[in-house]
């Protein structure tokens, strides 16, 4: 069997070196980090077939110009004169139409139920061991009418898809969350989704792959990559050089950059997410997205996350503080009893998702480099998506049939 080099240790990197690992090949994961944190470590946990919209979908730059100018903002682009932002935001307004976010949404729903499905079987199988993993759906939290008339639609939505969704009055909210006090007039109920623990998963993924003999190296950052014709010959990193059969580049928010190696356009941001953890009991026994605070919650193992924002600022892991108090704000304003200490405040960490334009994720194989799969950019769904990817990557590689039809996530596609 082929050797696979693995470039990007996050949830996407390892669920592709897991299914290739399945199929018999040879992997090698190369990650700069230590795979202990970053957006595979800091995201919401959730697995989301109800998020159907894209990112870019119609008003969103509109919302992002508003917000421009202030840094506390859920939705933050810090004005900066860099070309691959300006080329980047172009593409993200002329993809933020009714018709291209209407050609998305089945695409979304698929690859999240097929992630849903394989999050189920990895923990079916053993593997792992035992981890977390519910179905207690998703609430969307809301206090105004406008919020409420908002979700409302776009649930009808997921109705027509096929996807559980309910609509819950206050009263309703307080029978399924009888032991918070909730300051909402109400919630949609997205019965279909499910929730996770990000931080027991991955070291239980690292460990399992290295058992397997999957040869996982850290604190390697990948130089270069040399190619001749339209073949990878050649992966430098600081430590030494690859000569792989096959390289798969699943580096996050670093993928455009490394992608540039090749002379490969892949437009790509990294949008910053923050993580507050409150590792006491809160009450709180569902996941929720607080609407109009624009934040998740999610009770997690041994401690309940609240987490959001997404700061296209660069690729850095800079803590605007100003941010941190936006969400500690943001979750007591629909769970009045809880408060968010200043020990949990300065233990905040963050983490950047890879936006691509469109919001659809790339997963395929480049035209221009036949030994290279790009996977990447899934914006808020990379934990979601991971397993599927992962999936979709190694029935590529294995030459397949593959899960779903990922044309739409071809990484040469035009915008």
């Amino acid at each position: 069997m082929k050797n696979v080099l693995i470039i990007g240790g996050g949830i996407v990197g390892l669920s592709t070196a897991y299914f290739l690992n399945k199929e018999g090949f040879e992997v090698t994961v190369i990650d700069k980090g230590d795979i202990t944190s970053g957006a595979s470590f800091v995201n919401a946990g959730y697995i989301t077939p109800s998020h159907i919209i894209p990112l870019a979908s119609p008003g969103m730059i509109a919302k992002g110009i508003k917000m421009m100018f202030n840094s506390a903002s859920p939705f933050y682009m810090k004005p900066r004169l860099d070309a691959d932002f300006l080329k980047w935001s172009w593409y993200f307004h002329k993809s933020s139409t009714p018709s291209k976010v209407e050609k998305a949404i089945p695409l979304i729903k698929d690859i999240n139920l097929i992630s849903r499905e394989l999050f189920t079987d990895i923990k079916n199988s053993g593997d792992l061991g035992d981890f977390q993993l519910e179905r207690k759906g998703l609430l969307m939290l809301y206090k105004t009418e406008a919020s409420y008339l908002h979700e409302k639609q776009v649930s009808e939505r997921v109705a027509f898809e096929g996807l559980e969704v309910s609509d819950l009055n206050k009263a309703a909210l307080h029978q399924l969350e009888p032991n918070v006090n909730i300051d909402a007039e109400g919630a949609i109920h997205y019965e279909c989704d499910g929730h996770t623990t990000p931080t027991e998963i991955m070291p239980k993924l690292v460990a399992y792959l290295k058992q397997q003999g999957v040869i996982i190296r850290t604190n390697e950052e990948v130089l270069d990559m040399k190619s001749t014709g339209n073949t990878i010959k050649e992966v430098v990193t600081n430590k030494g050089a690859y000569k792989p059969e096959e390289v798969v580049l699943a580096a996050g928010s670093w993928s455009g950059d490394l992608a540039k190696k090749l002379q490969l356009k892949l437009p790509l941001q990294g949008g910053k997410g923050y993580r507050i953890n409150i590792e006491r009991d809160t009450g709180i026994t569902i996941p929720a997205i607080l609407m109009e605070s624009k934040i998740a919650a999610t009770p997690m193992k041994g401690f309940t996350r609240f987490a959001g924002t997404m700061e296209f600022s660069g690729n850095n892991d800079i803590i605007r503080n100003e941010r941190v108090a936006a969400i500690a704000n943001g979750a007591k304003a629909f769970y009045p009893d809880i408060d968010i200490n200043d020990t949990e405040i300065k233990n905040v960490k963050t983490g950047l998702r890879p936006v691509s334009p469109d919001g659809l994720p790339y997963i395929g194989k480049s035209t221009r480099i036949k030994n290279l799969t790009i996977a990447t950019g899934h914006a808020m769904m990379g934990w979601s998506l991971g397993p599927a990817t992962g999936k979709l990557v190694s029935e590529l590689l294995s030459g397949t049939k593959t899960s779903m039809n990922i044309a739409a996530f071809s990484p040469d596609r035009t915008f």
